[in-house]
Formats: C-alpha cells, structure tokens, sequence
C-alpha cells in the first residue's frame, strides 16, 4: 500500500527544490497535494505536472491571511489536511553579522521563522479535526551548529528547532506529531539549479563530511518518513539530513 494513501498534504515552496520533489514523492505514494508557493509560475508548473493529484496556491508565508487561505483552500479541494510541510525559506548572502541590512533581516525572519510558526498555528484546528496529523518544518544544519556568515540565517532557523520542540509538546495531546528537517548543503532551484529538478547536481567535495552536495530527493524521502506511520511514535525531532555537517 502506498504509505499516503487518501491523505492530504499542503507544502510551501513547492514550486521547486525540495518542496517540489517532496510533492512529487507524496503524490507517487497517494497523497493529495497543494503546491503553495509565492511564485505562481513554478506553482502553476507543479501543479501542471502533478495533474488531478494537485492544486497551485499563491502564499505569502509571512501573512497570516495567505496562510490561512492556503489551508481553506485544501479543505474546499480535497476535503481536509493531514499534512503540512512548513518548508518555504531562503538563506540570502554569506556576510558578517554587523553587515546585514535590517530589512533585510525582518525577511528572513517573515519568511523563515514567523512563516513557520503561522503554518503550525493556523493548521491546528484542522489536524484536531481529524482526530490528529503532521507537521513538517524545514529548519536547517545551521540552526543546530554555527558557520561563518550565517549567523541571522542560523539564528532563524535556531528558532524553528525551537519552536519544533515546543510546538511537539503543545500538540501531542492533539495526536499531532511535529518534527524538523535540518538540511545541509542541498542542490536546489534556489542554488541556480531547474525548479522541476531536472538540473545535473554538480560534484563539490567540500559540500559534506559524505563529500558532496545532498539531493533534494533526499529530503524528500526525510519528509516522507515523517509524514507516514514510519514515524508514528516520532515528535520533537529535529533530524540532519546533512551528509555529516553537524556532526562536524
């Protein structure tokens, strides 16, 4: 049996990287996907590719009202959510601490913190309708372990490994699980790369102790383990898939 069978998933970022091939994973294993994403044209094209299986949603994940339209949007669609893949983020330029812009630095949080903690408010009242679900958030190696010029990235991403505990422990009376993916360095449409994932993933063996760039494939896979009854006694992880960067 297909291990998302019937079940619905919402994922931000969709439209490329590791969002769209964690999409493209979960519609192979019977899962219903809206395919979020701030960029319309990649939604569109996503959702294009996936046919029946999915539907494209244009969010800001930093505005309340985009995120809770997204998550009406699944349930007038498909009927419910079961999953939600708080993955939208961005990284922006390695530079040090004292030379980012403070705009600069009220987006990176919009985007990759306050984005992740309205998914997770926003999606509960679905998830206790149905008797329970899952929460996905992408945080990052660098939330867990510093590197030079990613000190407000890391700092944000900090903040989801935080905030996933915390929010692991609010819900699971709820019976919804909350876990983290903390990526390494990932080939991904954001890093110059196709948004379908068609392009070559180029060799750099400095990339991970495993001496190379990750896939996003791979974080898909994470994901799915996440998101099925692999995981089900699983909350309040935070899990490297990293090639060995944290453990450096």
């Amino acid at each position: 049996m297909r291990r998302l069978e019937d079940k619905v998933a919402v994922i931000t970022g969709a439209g490329s990287g590791m969002g769209r091939a964690t999409a493209r994973l979960f519609v192979a294993e019977g899962a219903k996907v809206v395919i979020a994403d701030i960029n319309d044209d990649n939604a569109k094209a996503a959702a294009d590719e996936f046919g029946d299986a999915a539907i494209a949603v244009h969010v800001d994940v930093s505005k309340a009202d985009d995120v809770q339209a997204m998550l009406d949007a699944a349930v007038t669609t498909f009927g419910k959510v079961d999953i939600l893949f708080n993955n939208a983020g961005f990284s922006g330029p390695h530079q040090p601490l004292d030379a980012v812009d403070d705009a600069f630095l009220d987006t990176l949080y919009g985007v990759n913190l306050r984005g992740v903690y309205l998914g997770i408010k926003y999606v509960i009242p679905h998830l206790r309708a149905n008797g329970g679900g899952v929460v996905i958030n992408t945080a990052s190696a660098m939330g867990l372990k510093g590197r030079k010029g990613l000190a407000a990235y890391g700092a944000m991403k900090g903040g989801v490994v935080a905030l996933t505990y915390g929010a692991a422990l609010d819900l699971a009376e709820d019976n919804i699980r909350v876990n983290s993916i903390c990526p390494g360095m990932i080939f991904t449409g954001l890093a110059g790369a196709a948004a379908d994932g068609s392009s070559k993933v180029p060799d750099y063996a400095g990339a991970s102790a495993l001496g190379r760039f990750g896939r996003a494939e791979e974080i898909a896979s994470a994901a799915l383990f996440l998101a099925s009854d692999d995981s089900s006694f699983v909350t309040g992880v935070n899990l490297p898939v990293d090639g060995g960067m944290v453990a450096g």
